[in-house]
């Protein structure tokens, strides 16, 4: 029974009315349902598509002339660098405000003093973009430099998803150093999405930074990573472990993933793991499980493949 369309089935394919489906769907006791109001305040919460529309805002703003329609010249720039801020400082503030107003337990602010802690990051966030684009001038040269393929800067600006995904985290880490909530996040897995780098916006990256072929990697919340370092796709800087607290729940922000310094390589499908120091100038190898520390100029590879040859049987 069951096998063609109208017969019951029982269990979870059993049929409702569609009545008692909206019933079940909008029960409040559903831990999956959020209410969008409290008391007589409506809590909004923050627009996914705004931000995301918000992001590309900002890196036609970071990139003049290659992520807009407009030809600009030495006149409009100004003009185009400024209404387009203009929109990103409205959207922004409203998203602020709505994300500090989803954790309102956390900010037990009066509303007033929310929207002043709003206009306080978005003007912060802002105010740090001239020294934010700086450093991503660096981070086109590495890709442009650290890639025989490369034919241009323009060609790295435009179609490198490693430069795309330390475009999105830098934007992303410096609204999580203001205390932006839930709205780093939401940008970080976009660009994960889109890139295939998976980079959280706590994790702090020096300048001249180089992700080559982009796909697979992961960087956990507290890494570190200084300058000029280069990785490969398949890299993990991840955790060995979640220590837990006396309700086997696990312990938030503590320092567990690695500490790579100024130059380092580290090739494909390499896996580095815990509060591991990775010493200035080394290179890791493809494929490398590495869950200890190395010095400065360390060289860390796989063990050699072994071949043997087996005659009339031997070894079989």
């Amino acid at each position: 029974m069951g096998d063609r369309p109208g017969e019951e089935t029982g269990g979870i394919g059993e049929y409702r009315a569609l009545g008692e489906v909206v019933e079940a769907l909008c029960s409040a006791d559903m831990e999956l349902v959020r209410p969008r109001a409290r008391g007589s305040h409506r809590h909004l919460l923050p627009s996914r598509d705004e931000l995301i529309a918000m992001v590309d805002s900002l890196r036609a703003v970071l990139f003049p002339g290659y992520y807009s329609d407009w030809d600009l010249t030495e006149e409009s720039l100004g003009y185009y660098v400024g209404s387009t801020l203009d929109r990103v400082l409205h959207t922004l503030h409203e998203q602020v405000k709505r994300g500090l107003c989803l954790f309102c337990d956390d900010y037990p602010d009066t509303r007033e003093a929310r929207d002043e802690r709003a206009e306080r990051i978005t003007l912060g966030f802002l105010s740090r973009l001239p020294d934010l684009r700086s450093v991503l001038a660096t981070d086109v040269q590495a890709h442009y430099e650290g890639d025989p393929a490369a034919q241009s800067l323009e060609e790295v600006v435009f179609s490198y998803p490693g430069l795309r995904a330390i475009t999105d985290h830098r934007l992303a880490h410096e609204l999580y150093l203001l205390g932006a909530p839930l709205i780093p996040r939401i940008i970080s897995e976009y660009s994960h999405g889109v890139t295939g780098v998976d980079i959280h916006p706590g994790a702090r990256i020096g300048e001249k930074f180089f992700i080559d072929h982009a796909t697979g990697v992961v960087i956990g919340e507290t890494a570190i990573i200084g300058k000029g370092v280069r990785i490969y796709q398949g890299v993990t800087l991840g955790a060995k472990s979640f220590p837990l607290d006396e309700e086997g729940k696990p312990i938030k922000g503590i320092d567990r993933h690695p500490i790579v310094e100024d130059d380092v390589i580290i090739y494909s499908g390499a896996t580095i793991l815990g509060r591991v120091t990775i010493g200035r100038g080394s290179v890791i190898g493809g494929n490398v499980w590495l869950t200890h520390s190395v010095p400065p100029g360390s060289v860390v590879t796989q063990e050699r493949a072994r071949q043997e040859c087996f005659e009339d049987g031997g070894g079989i």
